[in-house]
């Protein structure tokens, strides 16, 4: 089945304008380049917040680097053919089939992109109406252009969701905590990258509604 609706996507693709084809190309990349600039927004944005959403925004980016690590590792376990080589008559593909060897199941592109799109969203959530639909538009983009299977593209965000999910829920507590530690250093840098925080200091209203009211007055 899924090679059927491969042979019909990449039907589509080669039947499909010139400048379609294009657009389809470049997003395939593209689409890591915006998720670059959405990470270093959200570092900016939780700058000024309070540790835990400075944590968020520093595991963003690491836990999508850790959704491609496993997508790479189960690659290389699977090795499965590409599409563009294995798929009797299908149409060509509009991007250079990738050498024999660079396998096919799961997407990596499409597990940096769904380990992105969930990242970002954990990070800042009135983002995720911008980060969900570019992974499946990124996971989508490579079986138009010809390199991937629809199931190596949903397994590939499927897995690149669940290992940022992981990694992250895992690490913001310690993360948190260094983002407090970096935010107290006399390191003009460690302050710098760590931001301001909010006007009170999270460990300061945490000791704050412990004290005793006789020893507020």
């Amino acid at each position: 089945m899924s090679q059927d609706l491969y042979r019909d996507i990449t039907d589509l693709a080669h039947d499909s304008p010139g400048w379609l084809q294009l657009v389809a190309e470049l997003w395939t990349e593209a689409g890591l380049l915006l998720f670059g600039v959405l990470f270093v927004a959200g570092w900016w944005r939780a700058r000024p917040a309070d540790s835990r959403a400075m944590a968020l925004a520093v595991l963003a980016p690491l836990g999508t680097a850790f959704g491609y690590v496993v997508s790479e590792l189960l690659k290389s376990v699977v090795d499965e053919e590409r599409p563009c080589r294995a798929v009797a008559g299908a149409a060509a593909s509009i991007v250079e089939c990738p050498p024999h060897g660079d396998w096919s199941f799961p997407s990596n592109h499409s597990a940096i992109a769904g380990a992105a799109a969930v990242a970002l969203a954990l990070a800042w959530r009135g983002i995720v109406w911008l980060t969900v639909p570019m992974a499946v538009l990124m996971a989508f983009s490579r079986v138009f252009v010809g390199v991937h299977y629809p199931h190596d593209v949903a397994a590939g965000l499927v897995l690149g969701a669940l290992a940022a999910v992981l990694f992250v829920k895992l690490l913001t507590g310690p993360t948190r905590s260094l983002a407090d530690t970096m935010r107290m250093s006399r390191s003009a840098l460690a302050t710098w990258l760590a931001g301001p925080g909010p006007a009170v200091p999270d460990h300061a209203v945490s000791r704050r509604r412990r004290e005793p009211m006789h020893r507020r007055v």
